[in-house]
């Protein structure tokens, strides 16, 4: 998998263009652009609600186990272990964010019985908390997850936009800028241990090389996840991701 990139241009950047077609497919599902047009069917959005709320709690153990690699893989200048801490503490909010919506939306958490699509994605965020797993491969998944639903919702807040007012406040939550900062800071991290794996050399060139590699089938498994997820909320029917 050639995911080399051009001379000044980043290895995510180089990805997303590579991989335009499938990352607009997680970014453009009809799902969220139901949302944005108003026609979203509110019972899909009860299903995203309770199968979200599966996956941020899977999430949690996730994002530990990146602050652990952060600690180990940078150094006190980088801000790598304050900035994944943050998106720590933020998820405590998440959380709550999510059992106040289901109450008020009338969906009983803990009667939801995870989709297949769910477990899948899930087990792929255990996998990537192995000690085994790259510090630059866990990061571009971080990444990835966060930065498709930050463009997916900021997507429903954009003018000319006729979002129903009681999903405005989900929107918000992932689609205003403060979070696209994050998720800006957080590609940003990627970018600097992706290029520091591909500029390795002597012994550790195939090393090197595996890590790319590896990050760029993470990032694909994201989006191919994704789609899915949006496709189990919007009742679409789709191909699992590998």
């Amino acid at each position: 998998m050639d995911g080399k990139p051009k001379v000044g241009v980043s290895m995510t950047n180089t990805w997303l263009r590579k991989h335009r077609l499938l990352y607009t497919g997680a970014t453009r599902h009809p799902f969220i652009i139901s949302i944005r047009d108003g026609t979203v069917d509110l019972s899909a959005f009860k299903r995203w609600l309770g199968q979200d709320y599966i996956f941020v709690r899977a999430f949690v153990p996730f994002v530990a186990s990146v602050l652990i690699k952060a600690w180990k893989n940078s150094d006190h200048e980088s801000g790598d272990i304050e900035l994944v801490l943050s998106g720590v503490a933020a998820l405590n909010d998440e959380i709550e964010w999510f059992k106040q919506e289901a109450s008020k939306w009338g969906v009983e958490l803990s009667g939801v019985v995870p989709e297949k699509t769910t477990q899948d994605y899930c087990r792929f965020l255990e996998d990537l908390m192995s000690p085994d797993v790259d510090y630059a491969v866990a990061m571009t998944a971080f990444w990835a997850i966060e930065a498709v639903y930050q463009e997916s919702f900021a997507h429903c807040l954009e003018e000319g936009s006729k979002t129903p007012p009681e999903l405005q406040e989900a929107c918000q939550r992932w689609g205003n800028d403060g979070f696209g900062q994050y998720c800006s800071s957080l590609r940003n991290i990627a970018d600097r241990e992706l290029e520091k794996a591909a500029s390795d050399g002597g012994p550790l060139v195939k090393v090197s090389e595996d890590v790319v590699t590896k990050a760029e089938v993470a990032f694909l498994h994201v989006l191919e996840y994704e789609v899915q997820f949006w496709n189990m909320s919007h009742g679409s029917p789709g191909r699992s991701a590998p």
